[in-house]
């Protein structure tokens, strides 16, 4: 069957962050010790569809192809602008993509946007499309007080999938493994999503973290010492740090990853996909990189991802992700309620 591999990868976070001692302040208490600096936070007119939209647009400066030839198009987020009616659509006709699509929106929490690239992954191995779009994006929700209201951000990725022969980064393996495990989780009609206290840590996160990363190396005959880098998702800046110390894996290999959590906080779907961006903003060819997601509910996607060297050529025909790490304006708790207030009219 063909090989397949990331032909344009890009990023877009919204520029409007708020400090954690802001929100402290607000609430009173100590500041949680998550390793989360500051939040990014969607503007008025933001939304999951536009982050994934303004990240597609980038995806296809690098990828360098007509967007009419991608005829699959899945978005992952948790934060869908409407309950009935498709963003994957949307985002198709703001970028000219096929009408003759493939085209879904997915939820599986915050590993969605690695849900999308397995699809397209698998739909061009099979040879039902030549180009497919991914999309993991969140204007992430908590509520007012909450411990999430830390770290809980916005901001997402988009990745175009292809023949390897035409990739900047091949996809060489991926495993997922999931079970029925209740750590977080929003039910019809609710707003704010709820986490389930002692479910969240050992049970969730870190055992479905672990498990697909162990079958990704199983699958694969590969050490943690054939990748040169790591990214986790991100729920905050300590989770990722304490799996990697159970894998036996250098801190070193997360760093570049953990600039987005520290910077924007947990972008749910947008999380994982987002270091992974930032990590082939300065990878090198022949360099390997272990992506592993986690969705509560809850599952994990693995994959074993290697850079080529179309990444030399392509890297800059976009905005890296620092830009928009860069690119940022402060608000205060007023304007933050101001901005939030629009999820809910």
């Amino acid at each position: 069957m063909k090989e397949v591999g990331i032909i344009g990868y890009g990023a877009y976070i919204p520029k409007y962050r708020i400090k954690v001692e802001e929100i402290a302040r607000i609430w009173g208490g100590e500041i949680p010790q998550l390793g989360v600096n500051e939040k990014a936070v969607a503007d008025i007119d933001e939304d999951t569809v536009t982050i994934g939209v303004e990240a597609a647009k980038n995806a296809l400066k690098r990828a360098q192809i007509n967007p009419n030839e991608i005829t699959a198009i899945f978005v992952g987020s948790e934060s869908h602008p409407y309950v009935v009616k498709p963003s994957g659509t949307t985002v198709a006709e703001a970028i000219g993509a096929s009408q003759n699509l493939f085209c879904a929106d997915l939820e599986f929490a915050c590993k969605a946007g690695t849900a999308a690239m397995q699809i397209c992954y698998a739909m061009i191995k099979a040879e039902m499309i030549r180009y497919g779009l991914a999309i993991g994006a969140d204007c992430a929700q908590s509520r007012p007080g909450d411990a999430l209201e830390f770290t809980a951000g916005s901001g997402g990725a988009a990745f175009i999938l292809g023949d390897e022969k035409e990739a900047l980064a091949k996809i060489e393996a991926t495993t997922s493994f999931a079970t029925d495990t209740p750590d977080f989780f929003r039910v019809e009609g609710e707003f704010y999503p709820k986490h389930a206290g002692r479910f969240t840590g050992e049970p969730a996160y870190f055992k479905h973290v672990i498990t697909a990363t162990k079958n990704l190396f199983e699958a694969t005959g590969f050490t943690i010492n054939d990748f040169d880098y790591v990214v986790f998702h991100m729920p905050n800046g300590k989770f990722p740090l304490k799996a990697a110390r159970e894998l036996g894996i250098p801190k070193e290999k997360l760093e570049k990853s953990l600039e987005i959590v520290r910077n924007i906080g947990n972008t749910y779907s947008g999380s994982s996909l987002l270091g992974l961006c930032n990590v082939l903003d300065i990878a090198k060819p022949n360099e390997r990189i272990l992506l592993t997601s986690y969705g509560s509910g809850a599952g994990s996607d693995s994959f074993s991802i290697i850079v080529k060297e179309k990444i030399e050529e392509k890297r800059n025909l976009a905005p890296l992700t620092s830009y928009y790490l860069n690119k940022k304006e402060y608000i205060d708790y007023g304007i933050y309620v101001k901005l939030r207030r629009k999820l809910r009219l």
